[in-house]
C-alpha cells in the first residue's frame, strides 16, 4: 500500500499542469439501470435520469429520517440514506414501497453509488474528533458497500475522519476524501485500501466531481483553503489552488465541471454585525487544466450560514446557476466569460439547481421549489413543501422533479403538475460598485437568509 505525503503536490499558480486534461462534451442523461457514480451522477450536477420505465412513483416517500444527501435513482429503485441515524433504506421507484432499511454506524451524508451492481457510501459526522488535532468527525467514519437488492453488507473500510462527501467509482477504484485530511482509493471488490493520500486538509462535505478520470474537490482546514484536482488513472495530483482569502466553505461545496472550467463557491468571514456573525460569498471559476481563475465574482454578503454553507453550483448549456445561502438569492453567468446574467432573491439555497426545458429549480431551506426562467430568472412557479431542502437539491427523473427533505420525505412532483406564479414585480438590488474588480455587490443585494423579503421575485438582469 502506498502512501503519500503532502510534499509531492504540485502547487499551480499559472502556466501549464504536467498531465493535460482534456472534457469532452457530456449529456446529462442516465439510462435506465446505468450507473450512479458520483455526487448527482453528472460532473455538471445537472442531474436528469432517464429510466424508461412504464411507471414512476407520484406523492412523498416517508423516510427514517431527515434526508440531506440526493436520493440516488438506479435499476428501477430509489436508495435514500437518513442523516443524523444513518438508516439507510432502498424503495421501489415505480410504487414507492420500502424494499430493505439497514443501519449504517453513523450519519448518512454521502450519496448511496450505484456501480458495478454494488452500493458505495460514506458515513460519518461533522464534529470535532477525538483522535489527531484537526481532524473531523467523531465516532465510527468510514465507507460501506452494500448489496443493492438486499441492503447486505459486503464490507466496511473505517477511516480515522469522517466520510460525509460522497465517494466515486472510477478507473476501477472506490475514491473517497474525509475528514482525517485524506483521499482513499479502495478495492471494490474487497474494500482493501489500494493507496491512501495524504491532501493536508480537511474534505467536509465537497464531494469530489470527475470528469474523465479526474476529481476535483475543496479542502479546508488548516489554512490556507485548497482546491484540488487528483487524476486517477496517472495517480497524481494534476494540481493544486490556494485560495489564502477564503476561511469558510471551500470543504463544502461540490464543485461543477464542463466545456474546460470547474466552479465552485467559498465564504470568508466578516466582523460582526449586530445581529451575529456574517459572511462574504463568492462563486470562482478555474481552468480545468491548470487551476488558474478564470473569472471570480462577490455573490454578496448576509449572516453566516449554520453547518453548511455550500452554495453548490449547476452548469447548462454555457451557464452556471448557483445559489446562495449567505445573500438568499440564485444567480446564473456565462460560463466562459463569467458575464452576470440575472440574480432574483427568492431566499437561502444551499443544494445545486436541476435545469430543463427553460427552467431551473432551486429549492431554499425554507422548504419551498422555485422554477425560474433560464434567460431572465423570472419566476413562473413556486412548489411549497415542508421542511428544509438542503442541503441536497431537486433532481429530475424521466418526467417527474424529486426533491429530498429535512421532514423526512422524498417527493416526486411530475414536472406538469408543478404550480405555476407569475413573477412577482419589485426593485431591483442595489448592485454595489460596478468598478469592483470582482463585480462585488453590494448590502443591499442581500436578503435575510430564508425569507423573501420585500424584494421576492424582483430581477436583476445584468447586475
Amino acid at each position: 500500500m502506498r502512501r503519500r505525503s503532502h510534499s509531492f503536490f504540485r502547487v499551480i499558480t499559472g502556466g501549464l499542469a504536467a498531465s493535460a486534461l482534456v472534457l469532452g462534451g457530456i449529456t446529462p442523461a442516465h439510462a435506465y439501470g446505468q450507473e450512479w457514480t458520483q455526487y448527482r451522477s453528472t460532473s455538471t450536477n445537472n442531474t436528469q435520469v432517464v429510466t424508461g420505465a412504464q411507471q414512476i412513483f407520484s406523492g412523498a416517500i416517508p423516510t427514517a429520517n431527515e434526508v440531506r444527501a440526493t436520493p440516488v435513482v438506479a435499476d428501477g429503485k430509489v436508495f435514500v440514506g437518513s442523516h443524523d441515524t444513518g438508516e439507510m433504506q432502498a424503495f421501489d421507484l415505480a410504487t414507492g414501497k420500502e424494499l430493505w432499511k439497514k443501519q449504517a454506524p453513523n450519519w448518512i451524508h454521502s450519496e448511496m453509488i450505484y456501480s458495478g451492481g454494488r452500493i458505495f457510501v460514506g458515513f460519518g459526522n461533522r464534529f470535532a474528533n477525538e483522535g489527531p488535532e484537526g481532524y473531523r468527525g467523531s465516532g465510527e467514519s468510514g465507507v460501506l458497500s452494500l448489496d443493492p437488492d438486499t441492503g447486505a453488507q459486503h464490507w466496511r473500510y473505517d477511516t480515522p475522519g469522517q466520510v460525509m462527501p460522497t465517494p466515486v467509482a472510477v478507473n476501477g477504484a472506490v475514491w473517497a476524501v474525509t475528514g482525517d485530511r485524506r483521499l482513499y482509493k479502495l478495492d471494490p471488490a474487497s474494500g482493501e485500501a489500494l493507496d491512501i493520500v495524504e491532501t493536508g486538509h480537511v474534505h467536509s462535505m465537497s464531494s469530489p466531481s470527475e470528469r474523465d478520470g479526474v476529481l476535483f474537490f475543496g479542502g479546508g482546514s488548516p489554512a490556507p483553503y485548497t482546491f484540488f484536482a487528483y487524476d486517477t488513472g496517472a495517480e497524481e495530483f494534476a494540481w493544486q489552488r490556494e485560495f489564502p482569502e477564503f476561511n469558510r466553505g471551500l470543504d463544502d461545496v461540490p464543485p461543477a465541471v464542463d466545456e474546460g472550467v470547474v466552479v465552485t463557491t467559498a465564504n470568508r468571514t466578516l466582523v460582526p454585525g449586530i445581529t451575529g456573525p456574517r459572511e462574504e460569498h463568492t462563486i470562482v471559476a478555474m481552468d480545468h487544466r491548470t487551476g488558474d481563475v478564470r473569472w471570480r465574482h462577490v455573490l454578496g454578503e448576509g449572516p453566516a450560514p449554520i453547518n453548511n454553507r455550500s452554495g453548490a453550483p449547476t452548469i447548462h448549456d454555457g451557464a452556471v446557476f448557483v445559489g446562495s445561502p449567505t445573500t438568499g438569492a440564485a444567480y446564473a453567468y456565462d460560463l466562459q466569460s463569467g458575464a452576470p446574467l440575472w440574480r432574483n432573491p427568492i431566499g437561502a439555497i444551499k443544494g445545486a439547481p436541476v435545469v430543463r426545458d427553460g427552467s431551473a429549480y432551486f429549492s431554499t431551506t425554507a422548504g419551498d421549489v422555485y422554477r425560474l426562467d433560464v434567460r431572465t430568472g423570472a419566476i413562473t412557479g413556486i412548489l411549497e413543501l415542508e421542511g428544509a431542502l438542503a442541503p441536497a437539491g431537486p433532481i429530475i427523473v424521466d418526467d417527474t422533479l424529486v426533491v429530498p427533505s429535512q421532514s423526512r420525505n422524498v417527493y416526486f412532483v411530475p414536472l406538469a403538475e408543478f404550480p405555476a406564479a407569475g413573477a412577482a414585480a419589485g426593485p431591483t438590488a442595489s448592485l454595489g460598485d460596478p468598478a469592483s474588480p470582482f463585480g462585488s455587490v453590494g448590502d443591499g443585494a442581500a436578503s435575510v437568509s430564508g425569507s423573501l423579503g420585500v424584494e421576492a421575485g424582483s430581477l436583476d438582469p445584468a447586475y
